[in-house]
């Protein structure tokens, strides 16, 4: 008889997302003379820009020419990509990485939900909370959370409060730990660690043998100084970190999927007879069985990401998302709102009016003001109390939902 993976029963009823998608759609059904200003899932709305899209044209091109025709590719990505990644995103920092530490993908999601496979089912995770949901729904899928207890948390799982009281900075685990999940600049809520911050988690893991798992997909959208672009700006971090790096929200490739995740060398992890084994090799073995790589014309898009006039164009829809975040930090603010995030980032995590349950805002907002956002409880119990909005829509909309939210009475 057929058995399915029982861990699949521990997760919630449905995805975050999925919910409020589901919620928004039954909405709008109901209503459609409504328009309804999404600001909940953090999808980008400007389209690609032009030097991207010339080199997505030229490599279909040559795909359609028998002397230029591009079969199956390396699984862990061309040459050509790798080296521009290299040279724009970590040389410009004074780090040095190998080609072979570079794995390109179809997305940060996917490589922070799969890294889990490689590690074993007895390690224990620790997790910020709020949480992005695929490092904890991958971990429960594997078995590695136990039973969901009634304040939301997992038995198995560790979790680093990020609340107001503690300006949303973690706290080091009180116990030992194997893997760290951080995220900076955090999703949800927008807010960043220095580099001091940080220091002190990648010496946590050198002293107790653990593994940050961390990942900078918005690393594009920082703006203020000591606030570490890569977690190898960190003296020692190459020996205990992995990094995870997306075009999604920087250059608009939320459609196109393509990403990228840095495993050094030095990562080394001892096994149950305490051989060394390389991490690297592990994660390149897995990618080899599992994955076939991202398209050739994808890769020359990407690639196209980092020349001159492509940074020009991607620095200029970077500003415009940033420019959205702060009309809605400083619009939220003057009418009263604890607001947080949206300097670095774009996402800004709102406070709750009259200690109302997130849910209950979220139905406010897209009742009352046609407004979708997502309810920071999902997100995890520290973000009960709390909604997300994304910067991500059309100035317009920012302006006109800003307007909405500014009639409201709370």
């Amino acid at each position: 008889m057929v058995k399915i993976n029982e861990n699949y029963l521990l997760l919630e009823n449905s995805y975050l997302f999925v919910e409020v998608n589901r919620r928004a759609t039954k909405y709008m059904e109901e209503n459609p003379d409504k328009n309804v200003i999404k600001m909940g899932i953090g999808d980008v709305t400007k389209p690609l820009v032009p030097s991207v899209i010339n080199a997505f044209k030229d490599a279909v091109d040559e795909m359609a020419d028998v002397n230029s025709f591009m079969g199956y590719g390396p699984e862990q990505g061309y040459d050509f990509l790798a080296e521009a990644i290299i040279k724009n995103d970590f040389n410009r920092w004074g780090i040095d990485l190998d080609l072979d530490e570079v794995f390109i993908s179809d997305g940060a999601k996917c490589d922070a939900g799969n890294i889990q496979e490689i590690f074993a089912l007895d390690n224990i995770i620790a997790v910020t909370d709020p949480v992005y949901p695929v490092y904890v729904d991958t971990n429960v899928m594997a078995g590695r959370s136990g039973m969901i207890k009634d304040d939301g948390m997992y038995e198995n799982i560790v979790y680093l409060p990020c609340r107001e009281e503690n300006n949303f900075v973690p706290e080091l685990p009180s116990e030992k730990v194997d893997l760290i999940y951080l995220c900076f600049p955090n999703n949800p809520t927008g807010t960043t660690l220095t580099k001091d911050q940080l220091a002190k988690f990648v010496e946590y893991a050198k002293e107790n043998d653990a593994l940050i798992l961390f990942d900078a997909a918005y690393e594009a959208f920082i703006t203020e100084d000591n606030v570490p672009h890569t977690i190898y700006e960190i003296e020692g971090a190459k020996e205990v970190a992995i990094e995870f790096r997306s075009f999604s929200k920087t250059a608009g490739f939320t459609g196109t999927r393509c990403a990228y995740t840095v495993v050094p060398k030095e990562i080394k992890i001892k096994d149950s007879e305490d051989n060394e084994q390389s991490v690297n090799l592990l994660w390149n073995r897995r990618q080899t069985t599992k994955f076939n790589g991202v398209s050739y014309p994808v890769q020359k898009a990407a690639e196209a990401v980092y020349t001159e006039e492509g940074q020009k164009e991607i620095i200029e829809n970077i500003d415009y998302y940033l420019e959205n975040a702060r009309i809605i930090r400083e619009s939220l603010s003057e009418i009263g709102l604890n607001v947080y995030g949206g300097v670095n980032s774009p996402y800004i995590w709102v406070k709750t009016p009259n200690d109302m349950e997130s849910w209950d805002f979220f139905d406010l907002l897209l009742e009352e003001a046609n407004i979708v956002g997502t309810p920071g409880s999902g997100f995890g119990p520290s973000g009960e109390g709390y909604l997300r909005l994304t910067a991500f829509n059309t100035l317009e909309n920012t302006k006109e939902a800003m307007g909405r939210i500014s009639k409201l009475s709370f």
